[in-house]
């Protein structure tokens, strides 16, 4: 089914007291196409053998002002692209910006993350800086309720916000406020029976405080009260009486806290970082997209240099959920990690690293039964030597990797049944041909899976090949072969052999044509079975082009100079 898609207008502003400077219209862009093929022995129910895409990305330029939209067309499946238009100005006058449409302000994790369609202002001038804004905050989703492909309800939600501040980066001070709300009447009455309106007001605190040149400690907490329902009985008291005139209290109404706090120092060559992080069981601000909630953690990080030689950096960080005990259990996880680079020489780099994650179960209202406690451990161990040597004629580089990780069920009634160990091993080399301006390189890699009942190989080798040819080296052409033998111990085998061309030209920087084709046959290779060849066959060829416009319009007359 052909499809038509308009997606996303935006304009960014200008510094106005520059607009007399600027060119009344420029106009740039690229326009393009992307055509393949895509034949399969198995069968193309999946997909048409052909596609096509049109595209262009364009940017219109009104006396400094930018307007950059994209336009595209594509005869794939395009029922679940539904059109978007959006246009947002953000005019600049000295210390001033304003915003007009779909635009984004910075503010407080906890507070906002989303962006608005709306209006905004912000100004900031030395240490000072506020801002406001109000807008949409989602638009609504409302199919027609009667139709079974209908997207999944989203009511309009409306909100404003303001945020003002004192400070440098090293010691300031921030204040954030939203209020927000959805709009009911935004979808259809059906879909209303089995979904809310929402409601919250947040206020958010952020700051650092740096009384060292080696030390700062930052924090950044918020508080909000949410309301589930807003249809939900008002609570009538004297307290909520004047708390009414910014927010409504209703029997659905959740007041909740979420924050973090860092302390972090460097000294001596040493960096470190501590972090205590705490976000109570529904938190939730209407102006950011999704945040997890109900659990606390800390965090330790450290790096440092050794002998200008070795570099070191250390993770450990501990994270517990269940925080008022109304869960049946307390899920507890750890992370910690290890790691060290070091280049030896001109040639020689090398790099290791361990990392872990241990996580088990805890009493919650419920005593965990030992026989079904989760007790697991997760432990990765890498190493990546590599060499590389540049001559007059030959540059080589050769790299090697390994890793190990073991997954464990440390239940002590457990029989390792669910235990699972990898190892993957790679090399490669890359050899560059200086007299022949050729590229080639070859890579090997194993990968081994197994536990008690399971035992799964992969093994990949390639070759490729590469080099420029004209004057101004502007078509390259590239190849690569490719053999992939997959074993599942005592059930299957399989191997795939594919080799891939590529190849691209560019003139003048404007004009780029790609071209690229390539075939994978493959099959069970397992002599047991009917299918002992490689009878299956995939084809895909994709040719693109893209021109990227010079700019035109129309430019400013400069001024004659004035006759001495």
């Amino acid at each position: 089914m052909a499809g038509f898609l308009l997606a996303h207008v935006k304009a960014r502003g200008q510094n106005i007291s520059e607009i007399a400077q600027s060119d009344p219209l420029i106009i740039t862009g690229t326009i393009g196409t992307q055509n393949t093929y895509r034949y399969s022995s198995a069968g193309t129910e999946y997909g048409s053998p052909f596609s096509t895409m049109l595209y262009a990305n364009m940017n219109v330029a009104l006396y400094g002002i930018s307007m950059p939209f994209a336009i595209s067309y594509s005869n794939s499946n395009v029922e679940y692209n539904y059109p978007h238009l959006s246009l947002a100005f953000m005019p600049q006058y000295k210390d001033w910006t304003g915003y007009i449409g779909e635009s984004t302000m910075a503010m407080s994790k906890y507070v906002m993350d989303m962006s608005f369609n709306g209006v905004g202002l912000e100004y900031e001038h030395n240490k000072f800086r506020t801002g406001a804004f109000y807008g949409i905050l989602q638009k609504a989703i409302n199919d027609d309720p009667s139709d079974p492909l209908a997207r999944t309800p989203q009511m309009k939600r409306v909100g404003w916000g303001f945020k003002v501040g004192y400070g440098t980066k090293k010691n300031y001070i921030d204040l954030y406020l939203l209020r927000a709300y959805d709009v009911a009447s935004s979808i259809d009455e059906k879909w209303r029976e089995s979904m809310a309106a929402q409601e919250n007001l947040v206020v958010g605190l952020k700051g650092c405080v740096t009384p060292f040149s080696w030390m700062s400690f930052t924090a950044n907490a918020a508080m909000s009260v949410f309301n589930t329902d807003k249809e939900a009985p008002k609570i009538v008291t004297d307290e909520t009486e004047d708390f009414d005139k910014i927010f409504t209290t209703r029997y659905s109404t959740l007041a909740r806290f979420a924050g973090d706090a860092s302390l972090n120092l460097s000294y001596g060559g040493v960096d470190a970082s501590i972090t205590y992080k705490f976000i109570q069981p529904d938190y939730k601000s209407l102006g950011t997209y999704y945040m997890s909630n109900n659990y606390h953690s800390l965090g330790v990080t450290m790096s440092t240099t050794l002998f200008n030689k070795v570099a070191l950096s250390g993770t450990f960080s501990g994270q517990s959920d269940n925080l008022t005990k109304e869960q049946l259990y307390t899920t507890n996880g750890y992370v910690y990690g290890l790691n060290a680079a070091s280049r030896i020489g001109d040639h020689f780099a090398v790099t290791a690293a361990y990392s872990g994650y241990l996580q088990n179960q805890s009493d919650g209202t419920m005593q965990v039964n030992d026989t079904t406690r989760v007790n697991r451990r997760m432990s990765s161990y890498t190493l990546t030597p590599q060499y590389a040597l540049d001559g007059e004629t030959l540059g080589h580089t050769v790299a090697l990797s390994a890793s190990y990780t073991e997954n464990k069920d440390l239940n002590k009634f457990a029989d390792g049944s669910s235990d699972v160990k990898s190892l993957a091993l790679g090399a490669s080399y890359d050899m560059e041909v200086k007299p022949w301006e050729v590229d080639f390189s070859v890579s090997l890699s194993h990968q081994l899976s197994k536990n008690t009942s399971a035992r799964y190989t992969s093994d990949v080798c390639t070759f490729g090949a590469s080099r420029s040819f004209l004057k101004e080296k502007n078509l390259k052409l590239s190849a690569t072969t490719s053999i992939c033998y997959n074993e599942m111990k005592g059930d299957s085998k399989s191997m795939s052999i594919g080799g891939n061309l590529s190849a691209t030209y560019t003139i003048k920087k404007d004009h780029a044509f790609s071209l690229q084709a390539g075939i994978n046959k493959y099959g069970d290779v397992n002599l047991s079975r009917t299918r002992s060849k490689l009878d299956d066959t995939d084809v895909n060829v994709t040719f693109s082009y893209a021109y990227t416009l010079p700019a035109f319009g129309i430019k400013r007359k400069a001024k004659a100079p004035a006759d001495e």
